[in-house]
């Protein structure tokens, strides 16, 4: 582990379309929100997607992550992020990591469910050379021993690295990038 993303995390704002489509998509409406990697240069894309076009097998070309979401309506209150259900299911999504990006996405991602209570730091491990974080998930009735525990990679990010993939995945998620 390296201890840098290959990349930074810049990520264009949603236009509102399907990507499969290219239809509106209306206030109100669910959604996919997908990120995918450019094969350019890596960098990532967001694209949203109707839910029909999404069930019916629409997805990007090197798919990194993918949520549900409702449109807003044009005067809501910009949301800071997406829903804690979508946040957690976008972290176990991740759980398969292996590569940089996705390893320091999904540790600034447990901080932060850390953070709202939605994970618990259990502790940590070391093995050859890779560091653990041990975290359990809250249960819909709280906090139990037999909670799912989860391993997250330690991909040794420096304080700023950690707060600038912060702020531009918290960017990514609201679609403001």
């Amino acid at each position: 582990m390296s201890g840098t993303t290959s990349q930074p995390y810049a990520i264009p704002r949603a236009i509102g379309r399907c990507a499969a489509s290219g239809r509106e998509l209306f206030p109100g409406n669910p959604y996919i929100a997908a990120l995918a990697e450019r094969a350019e240069d890596d960098a990532l894309d967001r694209l949203d997607y109707s839910v029909e076009a999404w069930e019916e097998g629409a997805r990007p070309p090197r798919l990194f992550a993918f949520w549900r979401a409702v449109v807003p309506a044009p005067d809501a209150k910009p949301k800071v992020f997406i829903d804690d259900d979508a946040l957690l299911a976008l972290f176990e999504q991740l759980g398969e990591a292996e590569d940089d990006r996705r390893l320091a996405f999904r540790f600034v991602l447990a901080l932060i469910l850390i953070r709202k209570r939605l994970l618990r730091h259990e502790g940590g491990r070391r093995e050859n050379g890779v560091s653990c974080m041990i975290v359990r998930m809250r249960g819909p009735q709280g906090w139990k021993e037999d909670a799912p525990i989860f391993e997250v990679v330690d991909p040794q990010l420096t304080q700023d690295m950690i707060a600038d993939v912060t702020e531009q995945l918290s960017q990514a998620l609201r679609g403001e990038a």
